[in-house]
């Protein structure tokens, strides 16, 4: 573990000094494959440059959602065969993999959403929604929200921290959007199933809509008298 955090900051070092494009890169790149987030270029990058923090927390967000729409290509491209591999099969039931595409063709945009926000591994789930087919404009909408959830949060706390901002963020970032991801998914889950009670309601025929208009009018009247 050591020796990978080494690497990675020894790789957002070299990378920060291609500045805008280094952060643009590896913002793109994460989203797929690459295995350094952009935060780790970002945060740095912000605190050298208050001025600029909102502008490093844009070039993230949309390169990153649309690095995003590559991971979805490459799931959509290669994942079904992978998922055909004889081994891979032996490995994972093949009702499993039906239980993963329903709940991703039912709530693929708010995983995708999550994954960006909070240290879930957004490249897997970006990937995972090009396999199980949720629509690219979807994967594409919920990646904005996420990211820039996520991306503008870090640049807000920078700007109101300054150096301080680095070691807040690094201990604290993973927790609070992980709890701020929790309650906006309980709010969605919360709002569609009200949605869903409400839309099975009888709701009043022509005739009942009559009756109960009558009925009013002659309230009114009798309080009138």
């Amino acid at each position: 573990m050591n020796l990978l955090a080494t690497l990675s900051e020894s790789i957002a070092q070299a990378l920060m000094a291609y500045g805008v494009a280094g952060i643009v890169v590896v913002a793109f790149a994460e989203a797929s494959f690459f295995p350094i987030p952009p935060d780790v270029l970002l945060v740095p990058m912000a605190v050298l440059n208050p001025g600029k923090a909102l502008v490093y927390a844009f070039l993230c967000t949309v390169f990153s959602s649309l690095g995003g729409l590559l991971g979805w290509e490459i799931g959509r491209k290669v994942g079904r065969a992978v998922l055909n591999w004889t081994v891979l099969r032996s490995l994972i039931p093949m009702h499993y993999v039906s239980k993963a595409e329903g709940m991703f063709r039912r709530h693929g945009g708010l995983a995708v959403a999550l994954a960006a926000l909070t240290p879930i591994p957004y490249k897997a789930f970006t990937i995972a929604a090009g396999v199980f087919r949720v629509r690219p404009d979807v994967v594409f909408l919920a990646s904005l929200t996420g990211r820039g959830a996520r991306f503008f949060f870090e640049a807000a706390v920078v700007m109101a921290m300054g150096e301080r901002a680095i070691v807040f963020l690094q201990q604290h970032l993973g927790p609070i959007t992980l709890a701020a991801g929790i309650l906006a998914a309980a709010q969605v889950t919360v709002s569609r199933h009200m949605g869903r009670a409400q839309a099975r309601l009888p709701r009043a025929g022509p005739t009942q809509a009559k009756s109960r208009r009558a009925r009013i009018h002659r309230r009114k009247s009798t309080v009138d008298k």
